[in-house]
């Protein structure tokens, strides 16, 4: 368990289990950096959005980073917007000139709005394309999911979802395990917060580790592919220490035992954007 970088999914394909994520990353040499950063140290997967307005300088590392395309896990959204409208098929199009490749390795519905199903259609259809490997979810619920799962020919292969010791989401991610969906988390460090909690403190000086090594450990550990975001190379390099330890099943059962459904980030049962 300790050395698994990778986690198969259910279509064959490897995905590498840590990625960099790059949420509130400007478009230009920020991005640039932090993705070359991430390379250097190991990360072999890239997490972006049409709504993160920076695919074209994650376009531009991966081309210029000195390694092949196909090493390289880039992953990508369809927004709201464009599932509502019914341009899914015209959205990744724009998402691949701008990332300036032929296909995305996964392609993920970004929340759960009106026109999914048709949209996950289209999604079947540029899987059959070849212009993406792997399609799925993110942010999708229970009820969601079986929607999808209904009316589709295709199983997601990931959901990505918020996900950390304060909040795990057991139903969809019990949903997502009866279709073998692999789970992806999102602001897996809580968006900083993890450095006021004084287990995680504790435990990563016992491990020698750091705070936030131990709160990603935590989810590898529980089969959860990681994608935290930094744009600081010492954080970067940190963050990416995760595969050469393992943490006690008491720590595990420590950290479980944090769960109190608190968000960071918007409800994928009540939103409105």
């Amino acid at each position: 368990m300790g050395g698994m970088r990778m986690q198969r999914l259910n279509n064959g394909l490897e995905i590498p289990r840590l990625g960099l994520g790059v949420w509130q990353t400007d478009n230009g040499t920020e991005a640039i950096r932090a993705i070359h950063w991430a390379f250097d140290a190991g990360y072999r997967h890239v997490d972006t959005a049409r709504i993160y307005k920076n695919e074209e300088a994650v376009g531009q590392a991966i081309k210029q980073a000195d390694l092949p395309r196909q090493d390289i896990w880039l992953t990508t959204k369809i927004w709201n917007d464009d599932i509502r409208q019914g341009r899914a098929t015209a959205a990744l199009e724009e998402s691949l000139r701008r990332l300036d490749t032929d296909y995305v390795d996964l392609l993920l519905l970004h929340w759960p709005v009106d026109g999914s199903v048709a949209a996950w259609q289209e999604l079947e259809r540029a899987l059959e394309a070849g212009k993406v490997r792997s399609i799925g979810l993110s942010n999708f619920m229970e009820d969601d999911i079986r929607k999808i799962i209904g009316a589709g020919n295709v199983r997601p292969a990931v959901n990505q979802i918020e996900y950390h010791p304060y909040l795990v989401q057991a139903d969809a991610i019990s949903t997502s395990d009866e279709y073998d969906i692999a789970i992806t988390a999102w602001s897996p460090l809580m968006q900083g917060k993890f450095l006021q909690e004084p287990l995680f403190a504790e435990i990563a000086k016992r491990y020698d580790r750091t705070a936030a090594q131990v709160v990603l450990r935590w989810c590898i550990q529980n089969d959860v592919i990681v994608i935290p975001k930094s744009v600081h190379q010492k954080r970067i390099v940190e963050n990416g220490q995760l595969f050469d330890f393992e943490l006690a099943e008491s720590d595990m059962v420590d950290i479980d035992n944090l769960e109190r459904g608190h968000r960071f980030g918007p409800d994928p049962h009540d939103f409105d954007f």
